[in-house]
Parts: C-alpha cells; sequence; structure tokens
C-alpha cells in the first residue's frame, strides 16, 4: 500500500471528513422539514448566490475586521502581562486569581456595559472581542515561557544577554508554538465575539445580518451565513497553522 505523504494526507484527510458530515446532513435533512433544518444543496446554492452577487461582501468584510482588530487587540494586552507574570514571582501571585475570576464573566453580561460606556458601533465590538481573546492567549504565552529550556536561558545570561535581548531571541522564538496555538483559538473566539456583540449591540457584519435572517425565518441564510463565518475562522486557522510549520523547518534548518 503507498503512504501518502503529509501533504497529501493533511488535504485528504479534513475531504473525507467533509464527505462524510455532508451525508449525514443530507440524511437528516431528508426526514426533516426545510425550516428547520435545509439540505446542504440548498445552503450550498445560497452560498454561491451569495459569492456571485456580493451581497454578503461588506458584511463579511466589517466582521473579519472586528475580530482581526479585537484578536490584536487582546495579544497587545495580553503579551506585555504574560512576560510580567513570567518574571515576577510576586506579581504573578497577586494577578493569576483575578484574572481566572474574569473568565466566570460571560460575554453576553459585558456587551450592555460597553454600550454604556463606549456607545454603539465598532468600537465595543472590537473591545469586546479583545475582552474573549485576552486571556487564552494570555495564557498560551506565559505556558510557552514558562516551558522555555533553563539552560539555554542560563546559558544565554552567562554569554551576556540582557533581559530584552533575553526575551527577543531566546524566549518568544522558544515559546513561539505555544503562541500561535493561543492564537489558533483566539481568533475562532474573536469572530464569536464580533458575531455576539453585533447581535447585542448592533452592527453591520453577519451578526447583523444573522439576525435579520432570524427574524425572516430565512433557516437557509443563516446556515449560509454561518458557513461563511466558519470559513473566516477556517482561513485564519489555515494560516496561523502555515506560519507554525513554517516557523518549525526554519528553525530545524538552523
Amino acid at each position: 500500500m503507498t503512504r501518502l505523504s503529509p501533504q497529501r494526507r493533511r488535504l485528504l484527510a479534513p475531504a473525507l471528513l467533509g464527505v462524510v458530515l455532508l451525508a449525514l446532513w443530507a440524511l437528516a435533512a431528508a426526514s426533516a422539514s426545510p425550516i428547520l433544518l435545509p439540505g446542504p444543496g440548498r445552503v450550498l446554492g445560497r452560498l454561491l448566490e451569495d459569492a456571485v452577487t456580493g451581497t454578503l461582501w461588506p458584511y463579511l468584510a466589517v466582521t473579519f475586521g472586528e475580530a482581526l482588530g479585537g484578536c490584536l487587540l487582546g495579544t497587545a494586552a495580553a503579551l506585555p502581562l504574560a512576560v510580567a507574570i513570567h518574571r515576577s514571582v510576586w506579581f504573578s501571585d497577586a494577578v493569576q486569581p483575578f484574572l481566572g475570576a474574569t473568565q466566570a464573566i460571560p460575554a453576553i453580561a459585558l456587551a450592555p456595559l460597553l454600550v454604556l460606556w463606549v456607545g454603539y458601533g465598532l468600537v465595543p465590538v472590537i473591545a469586546l472581542c479583545a475582552l474573549i481573546v485576552f486571556f487564552p492567549i494570555l495564557v498560551s504565552a506565559v505556558v510557552g515561557l514558562r516551558m522555555v529550556d533553563r539552560e539555554v536561558v542560563d546559558a544565554a545570561r552567562i554569554d551576556g544577554a540582557g533581559s530584552f535581548a533575553l526575551l527577543r531571541h531566546v524566549e518568544a522564538p522558544l515559546a513561539l508554538p505555544s503562541l500561535l496555538a493561543g492564537f489558533k483559538n483566539g481568533f475562532a473566539l474573536s469572530v464569536t465575539g464580533a458575531v455576539v456583540g453585533e447581535m447585542v449591540m448592533g452592527g453591520s457584519g453577519l451578526g447583523t445580518v444573522l439576525t435579520v435572517q432570524r427574524d425572516a425565518v430565512d433557516t437557509a441564510g443563516m446556515f449560509a451565513t454561518i458557513a461563511w463565518l466558519c470559513l473566516i475562522a477556517a482561513g485564519a486557522y489555515s494560516l496561523i497553522t502555515w506560519w507554525e510549520r513554517r516557523s518549525a523547518i526554519v528553525e530545524a534548518l538552523t
């Protein structure tokens, strides 16, 4: 039996799983009302219609911008804090219980507060996305920094590396795999935060489209819009995975 290359396996495996899931979906839709569960053919037709006519492109661009902006903002806040937690035992012991407590607050409860503080529009949605992605990226960054080999760090210090040089040339590159894993999770959560924010606080993205389609009982349209959201998250996930593999190859060659 011919052994598949890793590249072909990475393409074939999700394709086979997708075929199986589509077959199960078609079987379930055949015995259900189209209002409750439209078939994959109807949803695919709606996706193609949206792609050709470009009806959803402006809304998709807004949601993508909100998710990306929230992810970048959350990362900008999480990374310095992760370094401080890693470097200072006192600071770590002081803030970690409070950081854990913040995860008990649901995102849907923060949205009304952001409306009161910031108002409606793009800014509060981005802020909500940033709050959602902040903790996963912070945890992944702290874990990555703490997993760096202490012997490598000590050797760099003996060679005269200062605090910033140590972080830039030793700790950050070695912690990159863990950090990229946090980015994968964070961007997917950021897309969710953008949709939730638009549904609660209003906006002009796919969350608003879902609200209109829900009120119109347009189930096929809702499935198609959700599929676009999945494509955004899957595209970002694939891009970060490519970056992760590329950095691993570069590290192996050097």
